[in-house]
């Protein structure tokens, strides 16, 4: 199986499991979502996918409708999406995505976290070369669908990778062709159960279990963070 595939299976299970406030995290993908391409899902394509992700996240529907009245309303925060890079402890490489109202806040706190636990904020592009920038889609098994086949079909939409578990299949493929893939499989009937941009290290860092504890802490302050989206890091799991 693909690097690819194999760094989501490690990473998605602990960090589900570890981000804390998933759905205020969530409201605030929708937000941004909403006031880029307005509240209809069936006109606007990031927030369909994203109304799938918080269902998969089992984030109850009224929340979602709540973020969405929200993201309308003439008071509303306007949030940004911002990334930070830097070092953890023992050099492990980390990304850190936010969606920030308050970009001032956030990083003041993006740089104590890195240097209560012996890392640094880095500048932009300074370890954003070490990971590959893709989109992944979990998509729901469809009978008589052979995986090579789609996999050719997809190629010239930028897709890379397809993979079939039991139930579903994961679709990769190239940060920029998230918009093609979504529009040909939803135009050929596939159910979309969750999509995300992932960023895969080209190549990760063993550590021994003491370090690792250690970087885990870090990685733990980041996620707990309200203004955090996403971490990354090329620590082997």
């Amino acid at each position: 199986m693909g690097r690819a595939f194999e760094y989501r299976k490690a990473r998605k299970l602990k960090r589900w499991g570890n981000m804390a406030k998933t759905f205020t995290k969530l409201g605030r993908e929708i937000i941004m979502a909403v006031k880029a391409s307005g509240p209809d899902p069936a006109a606007n394509p990031r927030l369909r996918v994203l109304i799938q992700n918080a269902k998969a996240a089992n984030m109850p529907k009224e929340n979602v409708e709540r973020a969405i009245k929200k993201a309308s309303g003439k008071d509303q925060a306007d949030y940004k999406e911002v990334v930070y890079e830097g070092y953890g402890p023992y050099g492990i490489a980390i990304i850190v995505e936010t969606a920030t109202d308050n970009p001032t806040r956030t990083v003041a706190n993006v740089r104590s976290y890195f240097n209560k636990h012996n890392g640094s904020l880095g500048t932009s592009g300074s370890v954003e070369y070490m990971f590959e920038h893709k989109c992944s889609f979990k998509v729901a098994a469809k009978e008589g669908v052979d995986v090579e086949e789609l996999e050719l079909a997809l190629i010239d939409y930028g897709v890379q990778e397809v993979f079939a578990e039991e139930d579903y299949m994961m679709v990769y493929g190239e940060f920029e062709g998230f918009g093609p893939i979504q529009k040909y499989l939803e135009e050929n009937g596939f159910e979309i159960l969750n999509a995300e941009f992932e960023r895969i290290p080209q190549d990760t860092k063993t550590l021994t279990p003491e370090q690792q504890q250690e970087v885990e802490k870090l990685l733990a302050r980041f996620e707990e963070d309200d203004d955090v989206t996403n971490v990354f890091h090329n620590m082997a799991d």
